[in-house]
């Protein structure tokens, strides 16, 4: 699990917007890097709030790396929709976190 100092999270979510925004200056590979260090983020924050992934085609995630994986067919605006994507997933987790609430999951039978 990933600590972070508290204003590396609206940097990180205002840099993903920023790169969004500016989409024709960003490289492919930029791209994918941005991505994958917000899917690792989300699943570090969904891991201390306590919410589980589902690893199914429903998860954020799962479509946030299948655009990483295949950046080089992707279109701008489908960058930067995930890059988007990506920052509402990193700042929603963050305030979730930030408020202190736990989320306990129950698996039932």
């Amino acid at each position: 699990m990933v600590q972070t100092p508290d204003s590396s999270i609206p940097s990180f979510v205002a840099e993903l917007v920023r790169a969004a925004n500016e989409i024709e200056r960003v490289t492919p590979s930029e791209v994918r890097k941005l991505l994958f260090r917000a899917i690792t983020t989300v699943s570090d924050l969904r891991e201390q709030v306590g919410i589980p992934g589902s690893g199914t085609g429903h998860d954020a995630i799962v479509g946030l790396n299948a655009v990483a994986d295949h950046i080089e067919r992707q279109s701008n605006e489908r960058m930067s929709a995930a890059l988007l994507e990506a920052a509402d997933l990193v700042r929603t987790l963050w305030i979730v976190l930030d408020s202190g609430v736990e989320i306990t999951t129950i698996f039932r039978n």
